[in-house]
């Protein structure tokens, strides 16, 4: 049924933009999801290894799109998530290769504190850019853009990625 079953107010101006922290598993192994009657995950039957990539600046962007198509009767959602990583060396090389070669499933974090899954069913595909600019300021890294298709919107977690029912998250990081 596709009844409506609320509205929405006009709300306090009270959150931020920006994206603070995004975590990737490896595909396949989240198991099966159990949300709650708002669509959020409460849980994952599986146990994911979640890798923390620290994200700073404004270059780091999450967009969704969902659209209907009614010729085809089909419903989908496009989810992009674009980050900018400093510093190219060869370790961040390495794994963000590693990254392209599978379809990793993604939890984002934003600057209000909200984490979502992106690539819940599907896994995100993606391309890196990487480079140095002309000029000393300019960027010397990595920019990875990372695509989803999924049947729904991206999924909100009930509570934080570390607090359990997600899997672990690894403290494993690239540092200088």
């Amino acid at each position: 049924m596709c009844d409506l079953t609320t509205g929405v107010a006009i709300r306090c101006k009270n959150s931020n933009g920006g994206l603070r922290k995004v975590y990737l598993a490896s595909f396949d192994t989240l198991g099966t999801a159990t949300k709650d009657s708002d669509d959020a995950i409460t849980g994952l039957s599986g146990s994911p290894s979640w890798y923390e990539y620290d994200l700073v600046g404004s270059a780091n962007t999450y967009s969704e799109t969902f659209a209907s198509d009614e010729d085809a009767g089909t419903s989908t959602s496009e989810q992009t998530l674009t980050i900018q990583l400093p510093k190219l060396d060869k370790r961040t090389s390495k794994e963000l290769k590693l990254i392209l070669w599978g379809r990793p499933h993604v939890v984002v974090e934003d600057n209000n504190g909200n984490q979502f899954v992106v690539g819940l069913e599907n896994g995100v595909t993606g391309s890196i850019d990487a480079g140095t600019g002309g000029a000393m300021s300019d960027l010397n890294g990595y920019t990875l853009t990372l695509t989803g298709r999924e049947k729904e919107f991206a999924s909100f977690l009930t509570s934080d990625l570390s607090s359990g029912g997600y899997g672990s998250i690894s403290g494993s990081q690239i540092t200088d």
